[in-house]
């Protein structure tokens, strides 16, 4: 898993029919890099998620097949001082 914080959203006016229902985020990766997540979850920016890549991310999708590669799977509670 890759922990990292969303950035912000990513607009897609035209995408395949198989992408499933949620949004296409930034997250910018803890030690460096960016990604595009799917988010399933309805995560804002500055988040911090938890992220799964590749053959897993895609297989969520039970019964469809899904053109994901990244895929948010949790929110990261963070205690506030």
């Amino acid at each position: 898993m890759i922990k990292g914080r969303v950035n912000g959203k990513i607009w897609s006016s035209r995408h395949v029919d198989t992408l499933p229902g949620g949004a296409l985020l930034e997250v910018e990766i803890d030690g460096g890099g960016r990604l595009i997540a799917f988010d399933p979850l309805g995560c804002d920016a500055g988040e911090a998620v938890l992220v799964t890549q590749g053959s897993v991310a895609a297989a969520f999708f039970k019964g469809r097949t899904a053109p994901i590669d990244a895929l948010i799977i949790g929110s990261i509670d963070e205690k506030t001082k």
